[in-house]
């Protein structure tokens, strides 16, 4: 099991085809702030039907989608 697979299981959860989290919200949902190692471990959301966007470090913001 990945570090980052319960943020990709809420992503599931929530069903929704974008969403916009905080880092703050990210750390809740996982109990951890998210590190450098996102770069490598977000293509996993691919297998959860959603795919990561822009990731801002001036908003502390996260976007994901929905792949169709």
């Amino acid at each position: 099991m990945s570090k980052y697979e319960p943020l990709w299981i809420y992503l599931q959860t929530q069903n929704q085809d974008d969403y916009l989290l905080t880092y703050g919200d990210i750390k809740r949902i996982l109990g951890f702030s998210i590190d450098h190692s996102f770069l490598t471990y977000k293509k996993e959301a691919g297998d959860y039907g959603y795919g990561v966007g822009k990731i801002s470090m001036k908003e502390k913001t996260v976007s994901f989608y929905k792949i169709k």
